[in-house]
């Protein structure tokens, strides 16, 4: 019954609106997080060709404003439809599934899923994890039992992952550094990424100081003010809308168990989308094979390894042979992350990864355009594992 509901939702809707914010780190945004999220609604209503009062159902990300608020800023005058999904950085992929089920329901017709935030300017993660225990599902192990020994920030935390599959598979810390070399690589070649006119070598990531081993500062992902939304309509609707749609084929999203705690876990590399890969693949009808490109969430090198091997792109212990030799550059085996991604773009709380998505399935990535791409997976990745995972197509 499930897996005949979920190959109903398949092509069922679209993504017909993207929006972004410019991206800044030093001396801030000058803006609140709700402003700098309505920017980016704003750029999203005109690249569908929407009006605000349009839109009736609303999806905004944990913490970062409520639908109500932004239904009262916009003017959205009967909101039909409202949810939050807490998945951290996980949300916003897995929020297209929710969107697509909306729209084919009835339950709303124009989606909108918007995110941004001060994350330079403003609180940082390892404030807000240390402060307020609801602010992640593990917050309270972390603070009971992480910060104590000094595991005090998400690098810390994810970095026992990162030592777990070294220790088991050989994976060496030049193969991280090619992850962070085709990012840095990709964001030159986008107007919008914070690290363009910075290259990268792979002496340049050698030298870069140890944070937590083996994660060097240039494993870790930009903390950046932006923001990013994208809007999904039913694909009858889409086809007297502005843009060329892009269909969504298949998603799905995980939690790994126990979701709250990673050291404790029987498995250390099954993480929320072990499971929730195949089931959106087995909605989409395709297979990771079949992918033009794939925008995996970045928020440390490793975790990108991790993904590709979880999603079914390459088997466990692989990711590392995977990513070298510019495997997963523009011109690699796949093209990865073709806007900079978190590590060199600017964190965008995964939305970003849905909106350079968008632009590559629609053909407008200008110089980092993957030569006739049709579809796209995208990921996300949430707290202490939680994944979320889409098969987008070029849309008729």
């Amino acid at each position: 019954m499930a897996a005949a509901a979920a190959k109903m939702l398949k092509d069922s809707a679209c993504i017909v609106g993207i929006g972004e914010t410019a991206v800044c780190r030093k001396p801030g945004s000058g803006l609140s997080e709700m402003a700098l999220q309505l920017k980016a609604i704003a750029a999203a209503l005109d690249d569908a060709g929407l009006k605000a009062r349009e839109i009736d159902g609303l999806m905004p990300f944990p913490n970062l404003g409520r639908a109500e608020a932004f239904a009262a800023n916009l003017g959205c005058d009967n909101l039909r439809f409202a949810a939050t999904l807490n998945l951290g950085g996980a949300a916003p992929v897995a929020a297209l599934r929710v969107a697509a089920m909306a729209v084919a329901t009835g339950s709303a017709n124009y989606v909108l899923v918007p995110g941004g935030w001060n994350g330079f300017s403003g609180a940082r993660t390892r404030e807000i994890a240390a402060t307020d225990i609801n602010s992640i599902p593990g917050a309270a192990i972390a603070r009971d039992y992480y910060l104590p020994y000094g595991l005090s920030a998400p690098p810390q935390w994810y970095a026992l992952m990162a030592q777990r599959h070294m220790h088991e598979y050989g994976t060496r810390e030049e193969q991280l550094g090619a992850v962070a070399l085709a990012m840095r690589k990709h964001a030159q070649l986008n107007p919008n990424a914070l690290m363009r006119g910075k290259p990268m070598t792979m002496s340049d990531y050698l030298a870069s100081p140890m944070i937590t081993s083996p994660y060097r500062l240039l494993d870790c992902c930009l903390e950046t003010d932006g923001a990013a939304a994208y809007i999904v309509t039913s694909t009858a609707r889409a086809r007297d809308l502005r843009q060329r749609p892009v269909s969504i084929m298949g998603a799905a999203s995980g939690q790994p168990y126990p979701a709250d705690d990673i050291i404790n876990r029987k498995d250390f590399h099954r993480i929320g989308l072990t499971n929730a890969a195949p089931e959106a693949f087995a909605m989409a009808g395709v297979t990771p094979a079949d992918a033009d490109f794939a925008q995996i969430y970045d928020c440390f090198t490793f975790e990108v390894l991790q993904q590709l091997e979880e999603v079914g792109f390459c088997r466990r212990g692989e990711g590392g042979s995977f990513v070298e030799n510019g495997g997963i550059e523009l011109g690699g085996r796949l093209p990865v992350n073709t806007h900079g991604g978190l590590l060199s773009q600017a964190h965008l709380l995964g939305i970003g990864h849905v909106v350079a998505a968008v632009r590559q399935l629609r053909g407008e990535a200008g110089e980092r355009q993957v030569k006739d791409a049709k579809l796209g997976v995208v990921t996300g990745w949430g707290d202490f594992g939680d994944g979320s995972v889409a098969i987008l197509r070029r849309g008729d």
